[in-house]
């Protein structure tokens, strides 16, 4: 199970105008999903926070469900889906999420809200790397990808108004600067597996390990290689350590089975490009939402489950973060035989029922328009 579920993980404006195009997606069961639709959004001109600049920045986004929108036409009832470091925003899609979240009767029924999903600057079908650039892309870090992907969603397709922000791993994180960012955009967020301070400790060192195994492989060349590096995907291969001890050992119960998987890990890291990973694990380097959490105005879930490698309960930093919100609550998930550590988050089932407690909480929803 474990070795599945790893090769899908690795599978992880110019004058103020915005270009936007949007295509119906018609393949795969996806279609099922009401008014399921894929598109790209285009900035053009835009300038980093670094100051680099880039001539376009293309956002790629799906959407699916029932827009409302109020009289000037703008819609009010959105959710904002944040995805992990890897993999695309279609990673929501997967059906241990979709079916426990989107069918009707469930807490983010496609009846009731319109559901955007993004896929990160830096992933899948949005700008990145690999595109053409490769170590001349500039150096991204979450408060680009935030306002990219803000200026998509309201400039884009007139959003006004979320019911939520949720988001797992990397857009966990992100879902607390969006609501410090824009603290009147949301009534709620959900963040799945991280940590309300910057990065750090245990979390830091795996992050810069992975960093620097690329930047010191031979055949890197500073990013302008002609063929993907091969040696950073051995050390790739064994520091993926969130994923719950207890499954690695099911999946890995003997020499012959761990060697197995290892090798099965490189090779689903090889399909990865070094650029394109190497700025994803640096985009981080600006998220330090601590001193502004005071600031938040929505309510906040946050969840994690007891065998987080990467955010471990016994820091006391989620605490210590989360107290700073006026309207926080954190939800600890204990072990159990369904559990995967980190990666809990890709199955709703396991927090499913802290979302629909917490929903209850949220100020009645934004009328539409008559």
């Amino acid at each position: 199970m474990l070795a599945r579920f790893a090769a899908a993980r690795f599978a992880l404006a110019l004058l103020g105008l915005f270009g936007f195009v949007a295509s119906a997606f018609a393949a795969g069961e996806n279609t099922a999903w009401p008014n399921y639709q894929e598109g790209d959004f285009a900035v053009a001109n835009y300038k980093f926070a670094s100051g680099e600049t880039m001539p376009e920045v293309m956002l790629h986004y799906r959407t699916l469900g029932t827009a409302k929108r109020n009289a000037a036409g703008e819609i009010i009832n959105g959710v904002l889906l944040l995805q992990g470091n890897t993999g695309t925003g279609a990673n929501w899609l997967r059906p241990a999420l979709a079916d426990d979240l989107f069918k009707s009767g469930q807490p983010l029924d496609a009846g009731q809200y319109f559901i955007v999903i993004p896929d990160a600057l830096g992933r899948g079908g949005s700008s990145k790397p690999s595109d053409g650039l490769k170590g001349k892309f500039p150096h991204y870090r979450y408060h680009d990808m935030i306002d990219l992907a803000h200026r998509m969603l309201t400039d884009g397709l007139k959003v006004a108004h979320l019911r939520l922000v949720i988001g797992s791993s990397l857009g966990c994180m992100q879902q607390f600067l969006w609501a410090e960012m824009y603290p009147d955009l949301m009534d709620g967020t959900v963040g799945l597996s991280c940590q309300p301070v910057e990065i750090s400790g245990r979390n830091y060192l795996l992050r810069r390990g992975m960093a620097e195994s690329i930047r010191h492989d031979p055949d890197w060349h500073n990013g302008d290689y002609e063929k993907n590096p091969t040696h950073w995907i051995y050390a790739a291969a064994g520091q993926d350590l969130t994923e719950s001890p207890v499954r690695i050992q099911e999946t890995a119960p003997d020499e012959a089975a761990s060697k197995a998987l290892f090798d099965k890990r490189v090779a689903e890291a090889a399909k990865r490009d070094a650029n394109n990973t190497l700025y994803e694990l640096e985009s981080i380097e600006d998220y330090s939402p601590e001193a502004d959490l005071p600031k938040i105005k929505a309510h906040v879930l946050l969840v994690n489950n007891a065998e987080d490698f990467a955010d471990p309960p016994d820091l006391g930093t989620v605490e210590r973060g989360m107290a700073k919100i006026k309207d926080g609550k954190y939800v600890l998930t204990p072990y159990g035989k369904d559990t995967h550590g980190h990666f809990s988050h890709y199955y709703a089932a396991i927090w499913k029922p802290a979302l629909v407690e917490f929903m209850k909480t949220l100020p009645p929803e934004t009328a539409a328009a008559k």
